[in-house]
């Protein structure tokens, strides 16, 4: 699955964290400031930040860019040099391309709350009666959020258009892969199937949850500070009182129990799922059989066939529905979660109408990244089944036992081990 696109897998995405994780600490810790050294120096302390689409093409960003290509360039110079692969080019460059629009996407996200202070502040005022102020200005602070909404927009287009054809590129590379040892795969039960559909549905999986995950990686590395230099309006949670740090304790406080009772109420769905794609394997080849041979595809036998399907989705439906009820408990809660535990500095006039907003928006952003598995537990479910399948694959052309469940379908089947 992965050694089809990428070189060396486990050294290859190994070295990639740890160069990524090496890059990151080497920017907070001295690396932002080298840019002042070829012109691009970062902002100065104290000055109030650039509020509109004009921040991104600053020195800071400018110099960020330079330093994004740098890395990437290395890193795929060493691989390029180490360990040749013919899908180097998409599975690093392109790769990359994909991660950076992620991160600027996050920081057209930054930048839109930094635009929520001054110009909600302003609309308070204006309510209020203590601003003046003319159409032309009201209309001008709003122009500055349609440039970053546009921006974003755009972005988000051309970056899916970029995954889209990345995903066909790791199948085609899957499917050249399985298909150039067709012949020791061929026994496995759906082997067809697996080639064609669970090589896509991979890819596309893969893809789905790595980017949310690096996007929620970089969310939380991005607005985590912002929200801790938010909180010195906020001076206790409700129940709990006065605590150091109060929002960052409530953000993964309200997280962590979110995930573990996602993760509870979830358990069982990976291994239904697992079954639910075998018993609808079993019986569409039945039915390809019987299009070519009049014995196969009897009505008792098919019959029996679909009514596994049919128990497999009434179980997997019944289980759906309390992790369900869990989950979307959990998330209709998040909503109002951060007015609740803003709800003590609201009634003791602490906090004005735009660092409202500025709060609310990065205390979201943060829980939401920290609520990746919640997000993703029934991709990740759907991960782990097509995974299974795969996997068998993997286990006959390393010369390795077939898993167990694929083990029992053979022997119900009465065939040998094709391994």
């Amino acid at each position: 699955m992965f050694v089809s696109f990428f070189p060396q897998p486990k050294l290859f995405f190994s070295s990639a964290v740890i160069w990524s994780l090496a890059a990151i600490l080497f920017w907070f810790f001295g690396g932002e400031q080298l840019g002042a050294v070829f012109g691009l120096p970062p902002a100065a302390a104290g000055v109030p930040p650039i509020v509109g689409i004009s921040v991104f093409w600053s020195p800071p960003f400018l110099w960020f860019y330079l330093y994004f290509a740098f890395g990437v360039g290395a890193f795929y110079a060493f691989w390029a040099w180490y360990s040749p692969h013919p899908w180097q080019s998409w599975s690093i460059l392109v790769t990359a391309g994909i991660l950076f629009l992620i991160y600027f996407n996050v920081q057209i996200s930054v930048a839109v709350n930094a635009w929520y202070g001054p110009f909600f502040d302003y609309v308070q005022g204006l309510m209020s009666g203590t601003t003046a102020s003319t159409a032309g200005e009201f209309y001008a602070g709003q122009a500055s959020f349609v440039w970053l909404a546009l921006i974003g927009m755009n972005v988000s287009v051309v970056n899916a258009f970029i995954v889209s054809h990345w995903v066909f590129r790791w199948r085609t590379a899957m499917n050249s892969y399985f298909m150039a040892n067709w012949g020791q795969l061929r026994h496995i039960e759906g082997a067809s199937q697996r080639i064609q559909e669970d090589t896509m549905r991979f890819s596309q999986i893969m893809e789905d949850l790595g980017s949310s995950f690096v996007q929620s990686i970089m969310t939380l590395i991005a607005f985590l500070p912002v929200m801790i230099a938010l909180q010195q309006h906020i001076t206790e949670l409700p129940i709990i009182g006065t605590v150091p740090q109060p929002l960052v304790v409530a953000a993964i406080g309200w997280c962590l129990f979110g995930t573990l009772a996602v993760m509870l109420a979830g358990i069982k769905l990976p291994g239904l799922q697992f079954r639910n794609q075998r018993v609808e394997a079993a019986y569409r080849k039945e039915l390809v059989y019987g299009e070519d041979h009049a014995d196969r595809a009897q009505p008792a036998t098919t019959a029996e066939l679909f009514d596994n399907v049919r128990k497999n989705y009434f179980r997997l439906y019944f289980h759906y529905i309390y992790f369900n009820v869990v989950r979307y408990t959990y998330l209709q809660a998040d909503n109002i979660f951060s007015y609740i535990i803003l709800g003590p500095s609201l009634v003791a006039h602490k906090i004005t109408f735009g660092t409202l907003n500025q709060i609310s928006n990065a205390f979201g952003r943060v829980t939401g990244s920290l609520q990746f598995l919640i997000n993703s537990w029934s991709t990740i479910v759907e991960l782990q089944s097509v995974h299974k399948r795969l996997r068998a694959f993997e286990a006959t052309l390393q010369g390795e036992p077939l898993p167990a469940i694929d083990q029992r379908y053979l022997e119900r089947q009465g065939a040998e081990d094709p391994t």
